[in-house]
């Protein structure tokens, strides 16, 4: 406990000095001085205008987002009992992504600044309702056999969307939000997708218990007391939530889901219950990091955040993969 207690102040300072550096970097810096001054007193000047209207909101959506997509990943992978499992496991990033698309491509989104995001998120809690209403009854395999199904069909729409865009404007815009990114949000974006955030990330810590005896096999859940089909609603109801929110407001952003789990596991053991807290923790740290690294790598234009977060999630993915293949006797 004490050696988890210390993981946890480790990172919690991590993310202080990745927030700190979300706030300071841009094409326009800011010194630490006018940061505690905009802080502080806010005003009309340019650099507080920066830093209220533009900074802080990506940098208090970027922690709830990176806190989504690894508290999520660690109840899928608990949840699961597979260590490769994710977020989009169940089909609600498709779902969110999909919604999102329909809005763009029926120009919706230009109607209504925010029709993207609510389109999102509905999308990401119909994606779930689908992939429960399917799998339900048949164990978690054939959960997430449904939401293998569904993120498929969900792709297709997509690519039915890319197919027949209406424009090239459209085509355009579609793939650029499919790219995932943080730039551009207010706090509107923040009032948008915190509550949802915030009420699914409690469904999935309300879980801890019962992850932790299905970490000992279904039948040894059942007989500790779990319900596990109350568990894998659970569960999906609050991934649903939270990645449908992180998702529909700051597009496909992959594997911090995957990886903060992982990142965290050999410090505090293999109980499930004792990864929540710190995958959630490296989650945010992780997306934070990432975001204050695509305003500083040097390119023509802002590389994507979804485009950087896959470029330093793959090789970990395939490491992962080898790992597990010498485990396997």
């Amino acid at each position: 406990m004490r050696r988890g207690g210390q993981l946890v102040a480790i990172i919690v300072l991590a993310g202080l000095a990745a927030t700190v550096a979300s706030l300071l970097a841009g094409k326009v810096w800011l010194s630490p001085a006018v940061i505690l001054e905009g802080l502080r007193t806010p005003g009309d000047q340019m650099s507080d205008l920066i830093l209220l209207g533009l900074r802080l909101p990506r940098a208090i959506l970027a922690i709830l987002i990176g806190a989504a997509l690894g508290l999520s990943g660690a109840v899928m992978q608990g949840l699961t009992r597979n260590p490769l499992a994710e977020p989009s496991l169940l089909g609600v990033s498709g779902g969110a992504s999909l919604g999102a698309v329909v809005a763009i491509y029926f120009g919706l989104s230009g109607a209504f600044a925010y029709a993207t995001p609510i389109l999102g998120l509905i999308g990401a809690v119909a994606a779930g309702s689908i992939t429960f209403a399917v799998g339900r009854g048949g164990g978690t395999l054939t959960l997430i056999l449904a939401g293998t199904a569904v993120s498929a069909l969900a792709g297709s729409g997509v690519a039915l969307a890319l197919n027949f865009a209406p424009s090239p404007y459209a085509a355009f815009e579609i793939t650029v939000w499919l790219l995932g990114s943080l730039s551009d949000r207010t706090w509107d974006h923040v009032l948008l997708a915190g509550p949802f955030i915030a009420l699914g990330c409690g469904l999935l810590v309300s879980t801890a218990r019962a992850l932790d005896a299905l970490s000992l096999g279904e039948t040894q859940a059942r007989s500790l007391g779990v319900d596990l089909e109350r568990t894998r609603l659970i569960a999906l109801l609050g991934a649903g939530l939270a990645v449908g929110a992180a998702t529909s407001v700051a597009g496909a952003i992959g594997f911090i889901g995957l990886v903060a789990p992982h990142l965290v596991r050999p410090f505090v053991g293999h109980q499930p219950s004792r990864t929540l807290l710190p995958s959630a923790l490296v989650g945010a740290t992780l997306l934070l990091t990432a975001d204050v690294a695509t305003r500083l790598i040097p390119t023509g234009s802002e590389i994507r955040l979804g485009v950087l977060t896959s470029l330093i999630g793959l090789p970990f993915f395939f490491w992962l993969v080898l790992r597990m293949k010498r485990a396997t006797p």
